[in-house]
Formats: structure tokens, C-alpha cells, sequence
């Protein structure tokens, strides 16, 4: 790809902000990317007049129960490449989206930089995944529990400051279930041999396996 080529990114974030500020940030950092695109959900990003485009950026924890397995399937094949986005740096999570087509996995705690170069590299047919990624991967082998997409978004959200009433709304399930999921987290680390009963180690277990990224520390992403 030439450098003076326009790049149509299409951006898919649920979170009205970041959806707002990241077509400027992206400008900035690259004024051969255009964002085409800017929606907040899966359908809009199919109807919109500009797609398709030549990259989506996506977040992977829209709220709509539709697994990012499936979004990744039709965008691979549409031949779109697709830069997944989260909070989370799980390992179990990132290998998910990189075995289901990703073309690069950024954390949303990295600078625009990053974004910018994962764009780039997934239109050449590359795959980014940054040094802190990486290294989460590699340390994700060591027999951890395997927890669900659901598990790791609760103990995501709890263990950073979320009431479970709002965790529930979040991740689109009723607070009961919400409670259940988080109760299956911690069934899954006791079979480990390690007690998740407070919040405070709730917290610091899901920043030791790259659950939630270290700077996470307030409610909202």
C-alpha cells in the first residue's frame, strides 16, 4: 500500500465519547485514514452507505449478545479486515478474537499510535498485537481458569468499581444472571486453589491474568 493511499476505516463503538473522539485522535496521528464510518452498533455498520470499507475498527464488547466470532466471520468474508478493540487484555479473550479472523487486537488503554499502526498493518495483511499483548498471551498458558466471554466481562467490570446492578445493564443480562456469572468465576479460581471472596482480591486477580488492564480503576472505560 502506498503511503498517500486514503484508507476508509469504518469504527464500531458502543460508547458515544470514545465513538466521537477517536475518528479526531486517528486524523491526527494519520491523515491518510478517513473514518467513513463512525456507529455504534453491528447493523448500522452493515446499512451505512460507505461500507464496505477497507478496515473496521471494532469494539469487541458491544452490548447487543451477538458473539464476535460471528461479526468477524462476515467481515472476513467480505475480504475486510477487521482491528478488534476492548478493555480487556485477557489471554483466553485476545487468542479467541485472533483465532475467529482478527487482523490485530488493540487495548483501548494504548495511544492512538497503536490503533493507527494496527490499522495499517491489518490493510497490508498483516496482524498487530502490541508488546503487552503479546506477553499476556504467552503467560496465559499456564492452566488459568478458562472462563466465557460473559465471566470475563463481569469479573471485568466488578473488580473495577461497577455495582452489579450496572455491570448486569452493561453486559445485557438480568442482575441474578449477572451474580451467577460472577459466582462461576470464582467457583473456577477456588478449583485453582485461589480464594476470589472480596473485591480487593477480585481486582487484583483480574489484573495479575490481564482480565482488566491496570489502569482501569474507575467505572466507564
Amino acid at each position: 500500500m502506498s503511503v498517500t493511499s486514503t484508507i476508509r476505516l469504518a469504527i464500531v463503538d458502543d460508547h458515544r465519547i470514545l465513538l466521537g473522539a477517536l475518528p479526531e485522535w486517528i486524523a491526527g496521528s494519520a491523515p491518510e485514514i478517513s473514518v467513513v464510518a463512525a456507529v455504534p452498533s453491528w447493523p448500522e455498520l452493515l446499512t451505512h452507505p460507505a461500507f464496505p470499507v477497507d478496515v473496521v475498527l471494532l469494539d469487541l464488547d458491544l452490548k447487543d449478545n451477538l458473539p464476535v466470532a460471528l461479526k468477524l466471520g462476515t467481515l472476513r468474508n467480505l475480504r475486510i479486515p477487521t482491528v478488534v478493540m476492548s478493555t480487556y487484555a485477557e489471554p483466553g479473550l485476545v487468542r479467541d478474537a485472533l483465532d475467529s479472523g482478527a487482523a490485530g487486537y488493540v487495548a483501548k488503554s494504548e495511544e492512538a499510535d497503536a490503533i493507527v499502526e494496527a490499522i495499517r498493518l491489518a490493510l497490508d495483511g498483516g496482524r498487530y498485537v502490541s508488546d503487552e499483548l503479546t506477553s499476556a498471551l504467552a503467560e496465559g498458558r499456564d492452566g488459568r481458569p478458562k472462563l466465557s466471554e460473559q465471566e470475563r466481562k463481569v469479573m471485568a467490570l466488578y473488580a473495577a468499581g461497577h455495582p452489579m446492578r450496572e455491570v448486569a445493564s452493561q453486559i445485557g443480562v438480568g442482575e441474578e444472571t449477572a451474580k451467577s456469572y460472577l459466582k462461576r468465576v470464582r467457583d473456577k479460581y477456588r478449583g485453582r486453589g485461589i480464594e476470589l471472596g472480596t473485591k480487593v482480591a477480585l481486582r487484583r486477580q483480574a489484573i495479575a491474568d490481564h482480565v482488566l488492564v491496570d489502569d482501569e480503576t474507575a467505572p466507564g472505560r
